[in-house]
């Protein structure tokens, strides 16, 4: 898994949010969400940008590059 992926699930799961609840605050799908978490793909900038927004931190973090 990426840094990315263990980023965006321990997100989640500190919020109690499941897959499908994130999936639809963001406007996508949960597979899209699974496959993020999973490392089989990533968000393009736009979706980035709205998980970082969403968990009020950077996509600098999101993708590992540094802290909150």
């Amino acid at each position: 898994m990426t840094s990315f992926s263990n980023n965006l699930k321990s997100l989640r799961l500190e919020r109690h949010l499941s897959q499908k609840a994130l999936a639809s605050a963001l406007g996508t799908t949960n597979s899209s969400v699974c496959d993020w978490e999973r490392g089989r793909s990533q968000p393009d900038l736009d979706h980035l940008s709205k998980i970082a927004d969403y968990f009020d931190v950077s996509c600098d973090y999101l993708i590992g590059r540094k802290e909150y």
